[in-house]
């Protein structure tokens, strides 16, 4: 059995079939899944599924893309919603210098109130790094996030980078680019992290593995990350659906 870490099962691209990507999933082994919501319309969405599903999970937090549009009474709400059972974490927070559309301070400070917000709750933070590796770490060292630990999800850093991170009480999460044939670094990564601090995820619907690569992506899709781990650490993958599994639960409590 397999849990996926990070899905948007919120998105619009499942309105159409979303019980039978479901019903794929438990076929495919996968035992539980963490729905990542990240703006008022996906964390509502989160908490309809959560409610709905025996075996969806919730994270709930607001996207650093999207920091500027943040407000403290979504802040405000973000941590009353997250007293629910079954949402298992904060986020996914974090730093994105890709997109422009949010200015870097800006996403620092949601950054940072949402570590602090994590650390109330008692819950783990998720977090989303692009092309701020060096600000990303800076922050949770700054912040203590080492407190409550988290996931560093689709991590894309340096084996440096991975021991920093698993330092400071974090787990590290691929996805389907750790299948694409000349992705070298999250191959590096699959074989680097001890496999204690391991977590797979899909971020479906984005992302898709091969052989889906650009087509949408489904949370039955994580068996075959699952499935290259396990070949590039040469070892089983039961082993590695065993450990990945209890990983998460530990983490998330579940």
């Amino acid at each position: 059995m397999l849990i996926d870490t990070h899905v948007h099962l919120n998105a619009d691209q499942y309105d159409d079939d979303l019980e039978e990507v479901l019903e794929r999933a438990e076929s495919a082994g996968i035992e539980k899944m963490v729905v990542v919501g990240f703006d008022r319309k996906t964390i509502e969405r989160t908490m309809e599924l959560v409610e709905r599903y025996d075996n969806v999970y919730g994270v709930i937090g607001w996207h650093p893309v999207d920091a500027i549009d943040c407000t403290e009474a979504d802040l405000a709400w973000i941590e009353k919603l997250s007293e629910h059972e079954k949402i298992v974490g904060i986020g996914e927070t974090g730093l994105d210098y890709h997109w422009d559309k949010s200015p870097h301070d800006v996403q620092k400070e949601v950054f940072k109130k949402q570590i602090a917000l994590a650390k109330r709750v008692g819950l783990p933070i998720i977090i989303h790094n692009r092309e701020a590796t060096e600000d990303c770490v800076e922050i949770l060292k700054s912040e203590g996030a080492h407190e409550i630990g988290g996931i560093m999800h689709a991590f894309s850093a340096s084996p440096a980078v991975a021991d920093e991170i698993i330092d400071m009480n974090f787990y590290v999460s691929l996805g389907g680019p750790v299948t694409f044939k000349n992705a070298q670094e999250p191959k590096e990564i699959a074989k680097h992290v001890p496999l204690e601090r391991l977590l797979v995820e899909t971020d479906a619907p984005y992302l898709a593995p091969h052989p889906y690569r650009g087509k949408r992506n489904e949370p039955a899709h994580v068996k075959l990350v699952a499935e290259k781990i396990a070949e590039l650490r040469e070892i089983s993958y039961e082993e590695l659906a065993q450990q990945t599994t209890l990983n998460a639960e530990r983490l998330f409590g579940i």
